[in-house]
């Protein structure tokens, strides 16, 4: 029997508003929130209740054989809470049906793990207490940023408790390897590597209804028939959530083919479906994955460059970093919610140079004309902060003056 695992990546970035140079020293409300409710609102009608709902039906009428894990960015949660908390409700009663899992992760959809020990884990574990807090659910698997992995970063999670992690099938990481097997990490060997069957996932999330592509149109019959004849014991299909409803709209039928593939794997005496850690406790390591260099799951090289690929992001990236220490010892919340959005992955996929092999499909959502714009309004954004995260630090030691940045910040978050 084979398992089949799907899981579902549910993230929506906060998104700074044009801020110039005179805004320094002025104004400190940083985010768009217009833009920021529009884009929570379009993927809470297009994907999020819809898919919920779908998936709620599924494991009822399954009666609890289908199972289903996801990542919800603390990003995503803060926005659901503000602009469609029905949504969040409904990622509740999936985790109250006891078949859904919710894994660890970041809190930000953040790039911590590049940036030393102390800055990943506190994401890590402010990401954990956010899980147990809105699902009631103490993770056991763990979902770095973009499928962020290096035997390094697996040392790291295995020693913040956590058995499992989810891995990208790259590859130049497998070899002649098949992607469809548990395997353990080489840094700790208790860790269990569960990997992204990138080319089946990516089947769904992008070629789906894509007329000009040889295996159109993709059937739930003919997407089972290819899992069965795959060789291995667990197939991982992993996806962001937005695949269904946004990137492949409902007239394409992707509601219908999830329902029918369901139904048919639930029917069929070779499949069983499984959460991660489901899937990892059912299947024995078939042996050790070495990853000496990060691994993700964009584009075709499958590693940092779209992130941190150009000087640009390099410098914004380490522009950020040195100011961990002084907003970590500040502890104020104002600053800490401020400094949660600027940490947030996609500020430095925005800045990225390089030629994007997944036919542009990020770009769509990318607020900023060219690289370069989207790397200057970052800085100044984060050069105010800085200015302010200063100024406040040294009013807390030497007087009383107080800071614009945190009044600003909370006012934000109110409206």
């Amino acid at each position: 029997m084979k398992t089949i695992s799907i899981f579902f990546q549910v993230h929506q970035p906060m998104r700074l508003k044009t801020y110039r140079f005179f805004n320094m020293g002025i104004d400190h409300n940083y985010l768009d929130d217009a833009r920021n409710r529009t884009v929570m609102q379009h993927a809470a009608a297009a994907c999020y209740r819809p898919m919920n709902a779908l998936l709620l039906e599924l494991i009822r009428s399954t009666q609890g054989r289908f199972r289903v894990s996801f990542y919800l960015s603390g990003m995503a949660v803060e926005q659901m809470r503000s602009y469609a908390p029905d949504v969040l409700r409904g990622f509740r009663e999936l985790a109250d049906t006891g078949c859904a899992e919710f894994v660890g992760g970041t809190y930000s959809y953040s790039l911590s793990s590049q940036a030393g020990r102390e800055a990943f884990v506190s994401e890590a574990e402010r990401h954990a207490a956010m899980i147990r807090e809105e699902f009631g659910q103490t993770p056991e698997t763990f979902f770095n940023t973009a499928m962020l992995y290096s035997d390094a970063i697996g040392e790291t999670v295995a020693s913040l408790g956590y058995k499992n992690m989810l891995v990208e099938g790259a590859r130049h990481l497998l070899g002649w390897k098949s992607p469809n097997y548990v395997y353990a990490g080489a840094a700790n060997q208790k860790l269990r590597l569960l990997l992204r069957n990138y080319r089946m996932s990516d089947d769904v999330a992008f070629r789906f209804s894509d007329t000009r592509w040889s295996e159109w149109p993709l059937t739930a019959d003919k997407f089972l028939e290819w899992i069965s004849g795959d060789r291995g014991e667990a197939v991982h299909l992993c996806t962001d959530y937005e695949a269904f409803g946004s990137w492949q709209k409902a007239e394409s039928g992707i509601f219908d083919f999830l329902r029918a593939f369901v139904h048919g794997a639930d029917a069929a005496p070779g499949f069983r479906f499984a959460t991660m850690t489901e899937s990892a406790e059912a299947h024995q390591p078939v042996g050790v994955l070495h990853a000496g260099h990060e691994v993700t799951w964009a584009d075709e090289e499958r590693d940092l460059s779209a992130w941190l690929g150009n000087e640009l992001q390099q410098e914004a990236f380490g522009k950020l970093y040195a100011q961990a220490d002084a907003v970590r010892k500040l502890g104020d919340p104002d600053f800490s919610h401020v400094w949660d959005f600027l940490q947030t992955a996609d500020n430095f996929y925005w800045m990225a140079t390089k030629w994007f092999t997944d036919d542009g499909r990020q770009n769509d959502a990318n607020p900023y004309p060219s690289s370069y714009e989207a790397f200057i309004n970052y800085m100044n954004v984060l050069s105010d902060f800085s200015n302010e995260l200063e100024r406040r630090r040294k009013g807390t030691e030497f007087d009383t003056d107080g800071c614009t940045c945190a009044a600003a910040a909370t006012d934000a978050r109110r409206e």
